[in-house]
């Protein structure tokens, strides 16, 4: 059978050390999960049940290892803000996932930036409407090469920071979560059918702000990698 328009071509991520790729299904982001970027948002940082938005998988942006890429400035925006985030590849699915097994569905890591239209996601907060115009822009998910768990682990603790022309902003550890990786996977799987291919950004820490054109953001997580963006 055949499609009645070009077939759209699929998402997928690079992982380290192979020429194969991690083909990208859904792409679900955790909401205000460290308790100081909680507080800077004006929320409670209590350890209430997390929520959850998403991304159009094809909103993802890949960010080669070792290469600076150029990261557009999207319209409809005065106050584009970075947000520097664990990014976790699922490698399996299923429902309603124990904790305890949780991280064994998890292929790797990256590290990944949800950039967001402050301006037009607080718009929508204060309307009490859905997010999407502030969260899934085009190419508002840069991504870096995917590590394998079996080769790095599952990181629960280290540096999480992101820098914009070589000055700190964002600055945390992954131990800082509020919900931990494994405690997301399971939560989501109570709402959802995951599967092979679906991707969770998990959370970022406190310093997001604004970038505007040519701002060079450096993401980097302790045992994960770097990425590097300059903003167009």
């Amino acid at each position: 059978m055949l499609s009645v328009i070009p077939n759209p071509p699929r998402t997928a991520l690079p992982i380290q050390g192979t020429d194969d790729l991690f083909p990208v299904r859904r792409v679900y982001c955790v909401g205000r999960n460290f308790a100081a970027h909680a507080r800077e948002m004006g929320a409670d940082p209590t350890r209430e049940p997390p929520f959850f938005f998403m991304k159009p998988a094809d909103a993802l942006q890949m960010v080669p290892d070792g290469e600076t890429v150029e990261h557009p400035y999207p319209p409809k925006t005065a106050n584009y803000h970075h947000e520097v985030e664990l990014v976790v590849a699922l490698a399996k699915g299923g429902r309603d996932i124990p904790v305890d097994q949780a991280l064994d569905h998890v292929y790797g890591y990256a590290v990944g930036l949800d950039m967001t239209r402050r301006d037009v996601q607080d718009e929508a907060k204060a309307l009490r409407r859905p997010w999407e115009l502030g969260k899934a822009a085009d190419l508002s998910g840069p991504v870096g090469t995917l590590k394998p768990a079996s080769v790095i682990g599952h990181p629960a603790k280290g540096a999480i920071t992101l820098s914009v022309d070589g000055a700190v902003r964002q600055k945390g550890d992954l131990s800082d979560m509020i919900w931990s990786v494994a405690e997301q996977i399971a939560y989501l799987s109570t709402y959802f059918v995951l599967e092979p291919g679906d991707v969770i950004f998990a959370g970022t820490p406190e310093g997001v702000g604004a970038v505007t054109r040519g701002q060079t953001m450096v993401g980097t997580i302790e045992g994960v990698g770097e990425i590097r963006l300059t903003v167009v």
